[in-house]
């Protein structure tokens, strides 16, 4: 949820990651303490529950998370820390 009286965003947002063995991310901690399973944070992301990051169309067809573009590579998912 945002919180647009006092112009903070609110929503949890990503601060760990865990990757399968081809680096391929599988799972994700929030702010709040959650670990979602990428089916999970992928609907909350698509829901907008979730600060921070988006989704994408790939060629495949298939919907996947990415970090918003910020010129920051140190927040990139990729970049987070393992849990």
């Amino acid at each position: 949820m945002n919180d647009f009286n006092s112009g903070q965003d609110t929503r949890e947002h990503i601060v760990a990651v865990q990757k399968d063995g081809d680096g391929d991310l599988t799972a994700f901690k929030t702010s709040g303490g959650r670990v979602l399973d990428y089916t999970t944070a992928l609907q909350e992301v698509q829901a907008g529950q979730i600060a921070g990051v988006n989704t994408f169309k790939g060629k495949d067809g298939e919907f996947y998370i990415r970090g918003d573009a910020d010129g920051d590579p140190t927040n990139n998912l990729d970049q987070l820390p393992l849990f």
